[in-house]
């Protein structure tokens, strides 16, 4: 039997990854992290969203240790979001580790699970700038997984080459469309759907669709070059 373990925040693009993953395995888990977010609605909204697919189990795991540490807008009231880049070239939006964290908790729920596959939605092609998002970091991730552990593990990363566009033609073309248009939460500010309109993960996500919606013969079929549907 097949197993997979989600990186599931409630958002576009794990939620995407969710839905594809349904259809790939036997058995698929789901797991989100309460550390702590400006928009920590987005637990509920997993929570929702992952009995309403039907996932085996979902996991939050309470880790606002994070936000003790991680410096962000993303994890303190106080810093606004911002569109302009840090000095060091970053968004302040980006949390320091998070993903490492994240990734090594999934890789241990896994281990338990005995499943051989964490699936996360990050993303190099379109994306905020995020350095744990990158491919290499993925692939040294990985690496440092098997060997801790001493198991075989894929970190599987369904939307690594896709940009916003084709990941919303991959959520279409599994039926999956107005789910993620309309239940789930990307918006740093909290909202759903089509969330505030003006945080940089809601301006990436509307540019998304607005190109899927106007050219959708053509950006389905650059999504099935690149993807095996």
């Amino acid at each position: 039997m097949s197993k997979a373990v989600v990186v599931f925040s409630g958002g576009q693009d794990s939620t995407t990854c969710l839905v594809q993953a349904l259809t790939q395995y036997d058995e698929v888990h789901a797991i989100t992290f309460d550390y702590g977010q400006r928009h920590r609605q987005e637990i509920e909204v997993a929570k929702a969203l992952a009995a309403q697919l039907g996932v085996k189990s979902h996991k939050v795991l309470d880790v606002t240790m994070l936000n003790e540490l991680a410096i962000s807008a993303l994890t303190r009231d106080d810093i606004p979001v911002s569109n302009e880049l840090m000095d060091n070239g970053l968004p302040n939006t980006f949390v320091p580790g998070r993903n490492i964290l994240f990734l090594t908790l999934a890789g241990i729920y896994a281990y338990q699970l005995g499943a051989k596959a964490v699936i996360t939605g990050v993303c190099e092609t379109d994306f905020s700038g995020y350095p744990d998002c990158r491919d290499a970091f993925i692939k040294a991730m990985q690496s440092a997984l098997e060997q801790g552990m001493d198991r075989q593990l894929s970190l599987v990363t369904p939307l690594m080459w896709l940009n916003k566009a084709q990941t919303w033609a991959l959520a279409d073309k599994y039926q999956q469309l107005d789910l993620v248009k309309d239940n789930t939460l990307t918006c740093y500010n909290g909202k759903i759907g089509t969330g505030c309109g003006t945080c940089p993960a809601c301006l990436l996500r509307q540019k998304g669709l607005d190109d899927y919606l106007d050219n959708k013969t053509a950006v389905m079929a650059e999504l099935e070059e690149k993807v095996d549907l």
